[in-house]
């Protein structure tokens, strides 16, 4: 079967099942018509495997490949256009269909045009479909073949430091077969996105892999205070990159009830949306370059190589349209939760700035991507990384700053999780809940759909809350 690696099926299903649905696994509780969407989305991208008779959130409802379903399911591909040659069979008391990345893009089924975007298949317009196959590239830089010694150059540590950190069980299964099961790797070895997140040299195969963190006094770049070059895996260079920003911004603290919240005067989440963006959408085959991160009195600045993905224009950039240049690492990063599998990155940039009170960030994009955040002007300290005097806030003026603060977010983001507005707004996930039910019962908001897949909807301004009880810590 397609990039199913070496493990025998049922092994092989059942890891997909553990790491969930991505780029490249799609979950069905039944068969439907429709799965012919996912089928051309796969083929579209970076092919992948649809299971048949599991639930989204991987629980076990089972499904039988009978003749008459594979039939089915072969004459839905078949009717693709171009046709779509795939795989089926019967895994355990599920069904596995294996779709290859198609050499013809792009591919239609009967409702149109599809491809898969993280753990979703999506719909493509007329705007996305010019941007994604204008001057097509069929073997991207990271599904080349890396220049390092086969599996034998890969790190099992860093294997099970991502499946921890992804929340994937992979137990004893052999780092070979988990880097397949990711699409990192076939059975002739490692493609350039393995090893930039999996080799134990990086910098050996890969020089251009790189993060150069750099402080400095006033707002050019003249006196370097303090620098650090990173030459690891991406993991490990977001990782330094935001402990390098954590310890030469300025914080604050406010009391919260009973506890205290430490509040940066950039918001974190900015911050982490800009360098996983640099981190995911460089151009790696650009050599001599790296990303980096210029910390200066009165700003930040985030730069990778790249600009902006062939024929999408700046005036596009947070309106809707998401172009990956590096599909799979991209996959890769929202597995480690670092970014939302919506695309949304630039939105989310915006919106925590703005409920921040801050300048709107700047893109430019010729050549290379910057991300430009202004520091606040109220907090900035003549010494990097000062803590400012705690500040006592009274429960309504926080209940209306988290509650403006909830709603910005969802109208960047209808389909955010609670979990990521706790991270956020800072509030503990209790909080949100009761945050969220307070503003349904006011009218300002409301739910469509399931508690899972469904999405939030604002629907007036929202007015003065309640004094009274205080929301949970």
């Amino acid at each position: 079967m397609y990039g199913m690696g070496r493990l025998p099926l049922i092994d092989r299903i059942a890891l997909l099942i553990r790491e969930g649905e991505g780029l490249l696994a799609e979950f069905k509780e039944r068969y439907t018509s429709r799965i012919d969407e996912d089928i051309v989305a796969f083929a579209n991208t970076k092919g992948g495997t649809l299971l048949l008779g599991v639930r989204d959130d991987g629980s076990i409802r089972g499904e039988q490949l009978t003749n008459d379903l594979k039939a089915r399911i072969n004459s839905l591909a078949h009717n693709c256009k171009p046709a779509i040659a795939v795989e089926t069979a019967q895994a355990g008391g599920l069904v596995a269909i294996e779709v290859p990345e198609g050499s013809q893009k792009p591919y239609s089924c009967a409702s149109g045009y599809y491809r898969r975007l993280d753990g979703s298949t999506q719909k493509m317009g007329h705007e996305e479909l010019r941007l994604m196959f204008r001057e097509h590239d069929a073997w991207p830089f990271e599904a080349r073949p890396a220049p390092v010694p086969g599996f034998a150059g890969m790190s099992r540590a860093k294997a099970l430091a991502f499946a921890a950190e992804a929340g994937i069980k992979i137990g004893r299964t052999p780092t070979a077969d988990f880097l397949r099961s990711l699409k990192v790797a076939d059975a002739n070895g490692v493609n350039n996105a393995g090893a930039l997140f999996f080799a134990k040299q990086v910098r050996d195969s890969l020089p251009q892999a790189q993060t150069t963190l750099l402080a400095f006094k006033g707002t050019d770049r003249v006196h370097i205070y303090d620098r650090r070059d990173v030459r690891d895996d991406l993991f490990t260079q977001f990782q330094e990159a935001m402990q390098f920003l954590e310890k030469h911004l300025n914080v604050r603290s406010e009391i919260k009830g009973v506890d205290r919240q430490d509040i940066y005067e950039l918001p974190l989440e900015a911050l982490r949306e800009a360098v996983v963006n640099a981190l995911m959408h460089r151009d790696y085959s650009v050599t001599g370059t790296q990303v980096s991160v210029d910390v200066f009195d009165g700003r930040v600045e985030i730069t990778n190589p790249g600009g902006l993905p062939k024929g999408l224009a700046p005036g596009a950039l947070g309106k809707g349209v998401s172009i990956r240049r590096n599909e799979i690492m991209a996959d890769l990063f929202a597995r480690l939760h670092k970014v939302e599998r919506a695309g949304t990155g630039i939105q989310r940039m915006r919106a925590a700035m703005a409920a921040a009170g801050l300048q709107e960030p700047e893109f430019e994009t010729q050549g290379f991507f910057r991300t430009v955040l202004y520091r606040s002007p109220e907090f900035a300290l003549s010494a990097p990384g000062t803590r400012v005097e705690t500040r006592v806030k009274t429960g309504v003026e926080t209940v209306v700053k988290a509650r403006a603060l909830m709603l910005e977010l969802i109208r960047c983001d209808p389909a955010i999780t609670g979990p990521r507005m706790a991270e956020s707004t800072g509030l503990t996930l209790k909080g949100v809940e009761w945050n969220l039910d307070a503003l349904k019962k006011q009218g300002v908001l409301k739910r469509v759909g399931p508690r899972k897949g469904g999405r939030w909807e604002v629907l007036t301004p929202p007015s003065d809350p309640p004094a009274a009880p205080h929301p949970p810590a």
